[in-house]
């Protein structure tokens, strides 16, 4: 591993630092000794905007950004508005590492997205696969424009020199998720769905697909870890995936959230709805070689304290 950087002595720019992940990244670098944090604010600074980007770099004076905003959300919201998922994405990420260059940033971290993969990749995902196929469709447009930044990035390295690093974190839960049913994905919309029902009394929900594909999720906090530690440590732009390596079925994780919940009823899967991607697990050897990750968290015990942030929260989040 590289000589860490010593975030005590830098001025940290975290784009989407209010937000699920964000919040906790924070909290990290804070505990590894950064003090002088700027987070900024949608609409206040809208990514989008190349002049909002460059306000908010003049009132930052950032050392370091990391680049968490994106505009996100499960299936659906990608079934639903993928031009804006695209564009959005792209805009914020190709602009915001230009001009990141062009003010001499000292570093970049720039998060892609497990999405990224091609629909068919070998189990585990090597980050080497990430070329050799066109995403899964549902959110291939998604996928795609946070891939340019791995583009982008190697690109700056190779011509200017220009240190990022370029991260996949593969699916995230915890305290502090999204629970909007119209936009959350897939763990905290079934907490929702099973509490609920279970409240109401209904003997059943329903679940999008068949069940079959499995997925592979990472607890917030120690996503957060990973990136915080490659921040500090890691200065290439070979693509790292960010995962547990715990892989595990949507049928499987469907019945476990209704069995820690305490819903009975039973899971009505509609079919007509889309599966995505048929399987994710990642290979997380470069994550541990280059910059000592590994997750820590227990599945079951994530859920647990996810589950009980949801009922400690809900009213004020509903």
């Amino acid at each position: 591993m590289d000589q860490p950087i010593d975030l005590s002595t830098k001025r940290i720019c975290v784009t989407g630092g209010a937000g699920f992940l964000g919040q906790h990244l924070v909290r990290n670098l804070q505990s590894k000794g950064a003090h002088d944090i700027f987070i900024p604010r949608y609409p206040e600074y809208d990514l989008v905007k190349g002049e909002d980007i460059a306000r908010m770099l003049a009132d930052a004076q950032p050392d370091i950004i990391i680049h968490l905003a994106a505009h996100v959300g499960g299936i659906g919201a990608n079934l639903a508005r993928p031009a804006e998922f695209f564009y959005d994405n792209l805009m914020m990420g190709v602009q915001l590492m230009h001009q990141a260059w062009q003010r001499g940033v000292e570093k970049v971290v720039a998060l892609g997205t497990i999405c990224a993969y091609p629909k068919y990749t070998p189990i585990p995902f090597k980050e080497e696969n990430l070329w050799d196929g066109y995403p899964e469709e549902t959110n291939a447009p998604y996928g795609l424009a946070k891939k340019m930044l791995l583009v982008q990035s190697q690109a700056y390295r190779q011509q200017y020199g220009f240190n990022s690093i370029f991260l996949l974190p593969v699916n995230l839960y915890g305290p502090g998720d999204n629970f909007d049913l119209a936009s959350s994905h897939v763990i905290p919309a079934l907490i929702r769905k099973c509490v609920e029902a279970k409240e109401q009394g209904a003997d059943e929900i329903v679940a999008w697909g068949d069940g079959s594909p499995t997925r592979e999720f990472i607890y917030v906090e120690d996503a957060a870890e990973g990136i915080a530690l490659a921040t500090q440590y890691y200065n290439r732009s070979d693509p790292v995936n960010i995962g547990s390596s715990f892989e595990i079925s949507i049928k499987d994780l469907t019945e476990l959230i209704a069995r820690l919940t305490g819903f009975e009823g039973r899971v009505r899967w509609d079919t007509s709805k889309p599966n995505g991607q048929p399987r994710r697990k990642l290979d997380t050897t470069r994550a541990k070689e280059y910059f000592g990750f590994s997750a820590k968290t227990n599945f079951e015990d994530g859920l647990r304290k996810t589950i009980e942030w949801y009922l400690a929260n809900r009213s004020k989040i509903a």
